[in-house]
Order: C-alpha cells, then sequence, then structure tokens
C-alpha cells in the first residue's frame, strides 16, 4: 500500500512556552495563525523552605525536547511534514534565575523563581536568613522570596532623593527580579562562587538557558537573552538597551556572565539536535511580551490580561517611557527585528491568581479538581459577604507590601465553601480592577475594554465577574494560545526566516467572545470599596527584626491557623 501523501499547509513554526508550572511545544500556520499541534508536559516545582521556590534546569530543558519530540509525532499522525517548520520561538517565565558551568553545562544550583505562595507547608514559620542552602542542582523561579534580607541590605544604600535603580530599569527593588536572586547565590552557594572566580559561570534567565543549551551548549552554545526578559533583571538600562555598569556594581555582579542582548525577532542560532535539527530559533519573548504580541496589542493603548498561576496586566505605551506614579513598572514590551524600534508598556502583576485555586484544592481540600470552582461559585452566585485577599507572599502591585498576608474575612454562621470559592474568583478581579485603575490614572485615557487570555478564560463565571468588576466589556479571542501565538509570530518574522508577516493588513482577523457588565455601577463601586477595606486588614503581618546573633528572621505572625479550624467547622456543617 502506498504511503499517505503529506498534507501541504504552507510554512510552519514552532513555539516553546515554558512556564513556572509546565512546559509546551506548539506549531502554528504561519499564514492562518491556526494551532495544529501541541504537546505539554507538567514540570514539578520545590519547595525546600518557607517562601523558597526552585525547579531543575535540566528537567526543564528534557522536557522541552520531549515535547518538541512529541509534537512532530503527532504532526506525522496528521500527515503533516515536519520539514515544513521553518523557525522556533521561545516563551519563558521570567526572572527566574539559573546559574550553570559553561565548560560541561551543569547547572550550578537550581532554577531560583519569583515570589508566589510556597505550596503546603505551616503557615507559622521562623527562617533564618543565613542558614545552610539545600542541595546544588536547581534554578531560583520568579516566586522566591528567600532574597528579602538582601533586598533590605541593597535599599538601604539607594538615595532617598535618587533611585538610580527604578529610573534606569523601570522596575523597583524587589525580591521579585533576578539580580537579588543572582547576588544569593553569588553569597550563598560556593559552587557558584568557584566557577565565577574560574571563569566557568553563565548566568540567565530560562530562555537563555534554553537557547544555549538547545543550540549547542557546552560545544559551542549561544549566550544570549531578548530585550523583554533582560528588562526584567534589574541589571538593564531600558534607554539604552544595554547591560549597565553602574548597576552591576551596585549589585556586585560581574558583568562577563551575562548573556549577550538581542532583539525579539532574529536569528539567534540553529537547533543542534533531536526531530527539529538544523531549524532555526529566531524568536525570543517573555511570556508577558508574547501575550501581547499574541493579542496583537501593537497601538499605544492596547492593554490585555493573562490570567495565569499570578495575572499580568501589560498595556503598550509605544516608543516613550511612561513612569508610574501609581505602583506599576515600566518594561521593555518587545522589540521585533535588530533595526526596529524598542516598544514599551505598563505592567501591573497579581501574584496569586489561579494560585488561589490551586490552594483550594490542595492546601484545604475544598475542590478535588481545580474546573470545580466554577461549578461551587456557580452554585450560590455570591460570596455573601466574605472577602478573600490571597496575600500569600505580600501584595505586588500597585501596592508593593511584602508584609502582607493572605486573609478570609466576613465570615458568618452562613459562609459555606461556595462562598469561599466564589470570593476567590472575586479576588482575581479586584486585583485585576486595582492595576487598571493604575494604569488609567498613569495614562490619562481610561480603557474602552480589556483582552484577556490565559488558561482561567476558560471561567466563564469569572470572565463574566471581571466585566462587571471592572465595569468595562471583557474581550476573549477564541484561539486562547496567544503567549505561544507571539512567540511564534516573532520567530517566524525574524530576518532570514520571513514566514510571517507583522503588517496590520496580514495580520489574522481572530474571533473574540464578549463578556458585557451585568451589574449597576453603584454595585459595582461598593463590592470593590470593601474589598479595598480587606486589603487593608492583610497589611503588617509579617515583620522582620534582627537576632541576638545579628542574622535577619522572618516571622510570620498569622492568624491564619485558628481562623482555619473555624473554617472548616463551617464549612463540614454547611455542605
Amino acid at each position: 500500500m502506498a504511503a499517505a501523501k503529506k498534507a501541504v499547509l504552507g510554512p510552519l513554526v514552532g513555539a516553546v512556552d515554558q512556564g513556572t508550572s509546565s512546559t509546551r511545544f506548539l506549531v502554528f500556520n504561519s499564514k492562518t495563525a491556526e494551532l495544529l499541534s501541541h504537546h505539554q508536559v507538567e514540570i514539578k516545582q520545590e519547595f525546600p523552605r518557607e517562601g523558597w521556590v526552585e525547579q531543575d534546569p535540566k528537567e526543564i530543558l528534557q522536557s522541552v525536547y520531549e515535547c518538541i519530540e512529541k509534537t512532530c509525532e503527532k504532526l506525522g499522525q496528521l500527515n503533516i511534514d515536519i520539514s515544513n517548520i521553518k523557525a522556533i520561538g521561545v516563551s519563558n517565565q521570567r526572572e527566574t534565575t539559573v546559574v550553570w558551568d559553561k565548560l560541561t553545562g551543569e547547572p550550578l544550583y537550581n532554577a531560583v523563581a519569583a515570589p508566589v505562595s510556597p505550596g503546603p507547608s505551616d503557615p507559622v514559620a521562623v527562617v533564618p536568613s543565613g542558614s545552610s542552602v539545600p542541595a546544588a542542582g536547581t534554578s531560583s523561579v520568579w516566586l522566591d522570596l528567600r532574597t528579602q534580607s538582601t533586598v533590605e541590605n541593597l535599599s538601604k544604600r539607594i538615595p532617598g532623593n535618587n533611585n538610580f535603580v527604578k529610573s534606569k530599569t523601570g522596575l523597583p527593588l524587589s525580591t521579585y527580579f533576578s539580580a537579588v536572586k543572582l547576588r544569593w547565590l553569588l553569597d550563598n552557594v560556593r559552587k557558584v562562587q568557584r566557577a565565577v572566580e574560574e571563569d566557568r559561570a553563565l548566568f540567565g534567565t530560562i530562555d537563555s538557558w534554553l537557547i544555549w543549551s538547545l543550540t549547542g551548549g557546552a560545544n559551542g552554545g549561544v549566550h544570549c537573552t531578548d530585550v523583554t526578559n533582560a528588562s526584567r533583571t534589574m541589571l538593564f538600562n531600558i534607554h539604552s538597551l544595554e547591560w549597565d555598569k553602574e548597576l552591576c556594581e551596585f549589585f556586585e555582579i560581574p558583568m562577563k556572565i551575562l548573556p549577550n542582548v538581542r532583539s525579539s525577532s532574529e536569528i539567534y542560532g540553529l537547533m543542534k539536535a533531536g526531530a527539529l535539527e538544523g531549524v532555526p530559533i529566531s524568536g525570543c519573548l517573555g511570556d508577558q511580551s508574547a501575550a501581547l504580541v499574541g493579542q496583537m496589542c501593537f497601538q499605544d493603548g492596547q492593554a490585555k490580561n493573562t490570567y495565569g498561576t499570578g495575572c499580568f496586566l501589560l498595556c503598550n505605551t509605544g516608543r516613550k517611557c511612561v513612569f508610574s506614579e501609581h505602583g506599576l513598572l515600566t518594561t521593555v514590551a518587545y522589540k521585533l527585528g535588530r533595526d526596529k524600534p524598542v516598544y514599551y508598556a505598563l505592567e501591573g502583576s497579581v501574584a496569586i491568581a489561579g494560585a488561589v485555586i490551586r490552594w483550594l484544592r490542595d492546601n484545604l481540600g475544598i475542590i478535588q479538581t481545580s474546573e470545580e470552582i466554577e461549578k461551587l461559585a456557580k452554585e450560590v452566585g455570591t460570596s455573601y459577604g466574605c472577602y478573600f485577599v490571597p496575600a500569600f507572599s505580600g501584595l505586588y502591585a500597585p501596592y508593593w507590601e511584602p508584609s502582607a498576608r493572605g486573609i478570609i474575612c466576613g465570615l458568618t454562621q452562613f459562609t459555606n465553601k461556595c462562598h469561599i470559592a466564589f470570593a476567590a474568583l472575586e479576588a482575581v478581579c479586584f486585583q485585576t480592577r486595582e492595576i487598571l485603575d493604575a494604569m488609567n490614572r498613569d495614562c490619562g485615557i481610561p480603557l474602552s475594554h480589556l483582552q484577556v487570555d490565559g488558561g482561567m478564560t476558560n471561567n466563564k463565571i469569572l470572565m463574566q465577574l471581571q466585566a462587571d468588576i471592572l465595569y468595562i466589556p471583557v474581550v476573549k479571542p477564541s484561539m486562547p494560545e496567544t503567549t505561544a501565538l507571539g512567540a511564534a509570530m516573532a520567530a517566524g518574522a525574524a530576518e532570514g526566516v520571513g514566514v510571517w508577516s507583522l503588517e496590520p493588513e496580514d495580520l489574522s482577523a481572530v474571533t473574540m467572545e464578549r463578556f458585557e457588565p451585568q451589574i449597576n455601577a453603584e454595585e459595582s463601586e461598593i463590592r470593590y470599596s470593601t474589598w479595598k477595606k480587606a486589603v487593608m486588614k492583610s497589611v503588617g503581618w509579617v515583620t522582620t527584626q534582627s537576632s541576638e546573633s545579628g542574622k535577619n528572621v522572618f516571622i510570620i505572625l498569622a492568624a491564619l491557623p485558628s481562623m482555619l479550624n473555624n473554617l472548616f467547622k463551617y464549612l463540614t456543617i454547611y455542605t
């Protein structure tokens, strides 16, 4: 029997989408933006201590290879020739920090993440900052809080009237960004210190680690990053688009370990192994910038909100840096070509969005699967005056308040798990409203609608709540994979590839689902003002004080345990 004829679809583009909880590889038709196939692999997070979040860089790399191989197999089963894949883009969790040995290709420590909830653990903990570190072999993820004392020490060295860190980077001094994680590794991990001394160490965010490894690793791998990822390190000058000598000296980071900074759309190198050997890697964007591109927010004032582990709201401010007076970050949105202009964005982040659903599932056992939250919320249609502030690792934009911790308030004997589920969904929407209000004040032009994407947007109750609380329409594309799509668009449009046009007239029209506000403006404002009152009650739970030995100790003074005992009692009685 003759072999089945391979389908001819025109040029295809692949995208690696590497996030905090999973890695995916997706393949798109560059002419229609249609998603043809994909594969996903879950990634483990490690919590060696309260507030510490790590991932294994080798596991992340292996997951990328596995996703590429499995997706290519699926394309073969669909009779699609993988030789049509002309380029690969990379989108990645930002800020997560990796240091590796350029001679062996081995990570010198786990990837250290940026701060989100540390997962199931005792809510009352005392963590000395100077104790021994866990075994090597991890990366510092974006959710990690171990650098709080590092930040406090550094902040004392910034003159009150000259915050040169923020003026150069657009970022506040925070545990969130890569520079302080790298500083922690240099201070605490002997393998990293020795590798720097012996000129063997390379630093990068996840994109750098992947591109270096995929293009050859120790055998000629390309050590680079793009402007969007570089702008999240606190070492990068967003005006000159270069690593900043003064910042590197301030954080005491040797510039020789930093990657070369490139645009978000150019050929960095070729795949050196696997089913796609020889295919150029030609797109690179931090995940939130990738989603902005994938949502086609190319005009000043266009904004998108991505609902994942956290929420990230970005507003394109065009070719000018807009510095926020309301707690938002100024960041690089994209630079789609070596000779193309750089575009900037204002960004507000909600640390806990999807993570609050996971917490209800894993820590409280209210739900068995994340999808059940919609069913519970639908049963009651209200929180019945219950408000949930999920500040598990402090409050991010617009507050930047590390002393805050999570609270559930407004409980009565009538409150049951359905009301708490509803309050958890409302919390995501209220936090988004706070960021949008700040953005409107900074830009001076209120948004007429909000474009949304991310896994949580499948929850129709959440999307309707968001429209009600913002009191503007919420617009969701029918093709939800906007982050991967953005990386694919950047890769396909790169000079030397040229299979994806980013000209407005050539961009494929995307069908949208629209959610209109269904409550009156007065009710929306009353609910929002009560939320603000709850937020104020969450502040001030954590204090930092010196112990007799002079080491910083974090003491979490949470009322959570007794509250949870009462909560479980009510859940048992009333559900």
